[in-house]
């Protein structure tokens, strides 16, 4: 790699790291090509990314951001995963460990929060930002179900009554 493929490098890292809600750093030792490219087409189903990079060119591109923290996962052969929906990228590489023991989550960051395992691990329990809408979705039109049936229902047992007294002088 020449001076310019390491400074576009350090560049596009600097953007990544100044403009992402979560970064998850993990261990990849030992993954086979298979696994990797199966990781990475996880990931871009799920709206993330993952990259491996240096870690002195990912450190220097670390220099100043929020999760300049993060810095200090950076040993040995590491990946880089990312999203700007907060959960994305944990919820895919806690799956992914979970089915591949040589993928070892080290850590990340969410915003300026430093995570550890159990915090990354936790982040992926949450419903992702798609399913928070939805259930937002779903409880503002709840409410205006119920107070349909709830006007309704008068004129409902109305009509009932009017109907067995109707019933009832039929009988008489």
């Amino acid at each position: 790699m020449d001076r310019a493929q390491k400074e576009e490098l350090v560049t596009s890292l600097t953007e990544v790291f100044n403009t992402t809600s979560v970064v998850v750093v993990a261990h990849y030792s030992g993954l086979t090509v298979a696994q990797l490219s199966a990781l990475r087409r996880q990931m871009k189903a799920n709206g993330a990314t993952v990259k491996v990079a240096k870690n002195r060119l990912a450190k220097i591109a670390l220099e100043g951001s929020d999760v300049a923290h993060v810095a200090a996962l950076l040993k040995g052969p590491t990946i880089i995963a990312y999203s700007s929906d907060p959960v994305a990228a944990p919820k895919v590489a806690v799956d992914f460990a979970k089915t591949n023991d040589k993928f070892v989550i080290l850590g990340g960051a969410f915003g300026t929060t430093a995570l550890n395992v159990d915090g990354v691990k936790a982040l992926a329990t949450m419903p992702s930002l798609d399913e928070l809408r939805a259930k937002l979705v779903g409880l503002i039109q709840a409410p205006a179900t119920k107070i349909a049936q709830l006007s309704t229902a008068p004129a409902a047992k109305l009509a009932r009554v009017f109907a067995a007294y109707a019933r009832e002088n039929e009988a008489a």
